[in-house]
């Protein structure tokens, strides 16, 4: 690979001159400048990028921590960052696992946006004590390093079990996300309180991960239980569609029997038949704001925390029973 020191003994000049000349200093004349790019170019120099982040103390790049990368849900919020960082002259790369974490303290990223229920708090607050700067998606932090913008998942679960109730349903499912799930827990807390206001309604909760494989087990579940039409609150739309999977190839008919709303409207929502009735947010504006908060924690500026607000897209999934 082709250094500065090569272009330097070709040009007959010392390292500093090469190293001023391509940084565009104005301490080489413009005639020597022009002959050590003229060099550097015919010798197919490329600049090491770690040295140059080293010198200025920036990669102007961006990471994003996510759990994993399966499901349909990331994509628009992905495109969300990407958009934001972009216009403000920043990269975007996807990390997960624990090797990646040591991005942060080797300055490899200016900052972080986390949404990895495996990032332990307390690692994070570690990289924020030493100065780095991150937003977290997935949990609730207090640091001047971190801001944090969440759903509003009280609202959007409170909604789903209202909706329920509304349409006549006094048998009502959960299904449940995985435990290490800011989003899942913070959704089970909110349904727990909402079926408190209603005496009258048979309430169950089953597991679930938060992936397809789970919601047709907790379909299975239900096929066997079933007595009477059921609605079922599944606490993300991956599982929701488990359940279409599942229930397809039985007698039961959802939006007849089994009554279904989900969480995240995924595009594939807006698609399966009857359509899915899910609770609704911008995945793109949760991704583009995250960006924006961090490029003001990275600019010094004011440190705020955002919430995404949400609400309820009915569908035929789940109908009204006093009107069968």
């Amino acid at each position: 690979m082709v250094s500065i020191k090569d272009i330097a003994k070709k040009a007959g000049v010392s390292i500093s001159t090469v190293s001023y000349a391509l940084n565009g200093s104005s301490k080489v004349t413009k005639e020597t400048s022009e002959r050590i790019h003229l060099i550097a170019k015919e010798l197919n120099y490329i600049p090491s990028a770690a040295a140059r982040s080293l010198k200025k103390r920036e990669t102007k790049i961006i990471g994003i921590y996510l759990t994993d990368y399966s499901g349909a849900f990331y994509g628009q919020l992905l495109q969300g960052m990407m958009e934001t960082l972009s216009r403000n002259g920043y990269e975007l790369i996807v990390c997960s696992g624990k090797e990646s974490h040591r991005f942060l303290p080797e300055r490899m990223i200016d900052g972080a946006i986390i949404l990895d229920a495996t990032f332990e708090t307390k690692e994070l607050l570690s990289h924020a004590e030493r100065g780095h700067k991150l937003v977290v998606m997935d949990r609730r932090m207090d640091h001047p390093n971190i801001s944090q913008v969440l759903l509003d998942n009280k609202a959007g679960a409170t909604l789903a079990i209202d909706y329920l109730a509304e349409m006549g349903h006094k048998k009502i499912y959960a299904v449940k996300g995985p435990d290490i799930s800011f989003d899942a827990q913070q959704r089970l807390k909110a349904v727990q309180k909402a079926v408190q206001r209603y005496s009258h309604i048979q309430y169950t909760e089953i597991d679930g991960d938060f992936n397809r494989s789970s919601g047709e087990a907790a379909a299975k579940r239900i096929s066997e239980d079933f007595s009477e039409p059921a609605g079922v609150f599944c606490l993300n739309d991956e599982m929701a569609i488990g359940m279409y999977d599942y229930f397809s190839r039985t007698p039961l008919r959802i939006g007849e029997d089994i009554h279904i709303i989900g969480f995240d409207n995924i595009e594939v929502s807006q698609y399966i038949q009857p359509r899915l009735a899910t609770i609704n947010y911008s995945k793109q504006k949760w991704g583009a704001l995250a960006s924006e908060l961090l490029l003001n924690l990275i600019n010094t500026e004011e440190r705020e925390h955002e919430r995404i607000n949400v609400s309820l897209i009915e569908g035929a999934s789940v109908k009204n029973l006093s009107l069968n």
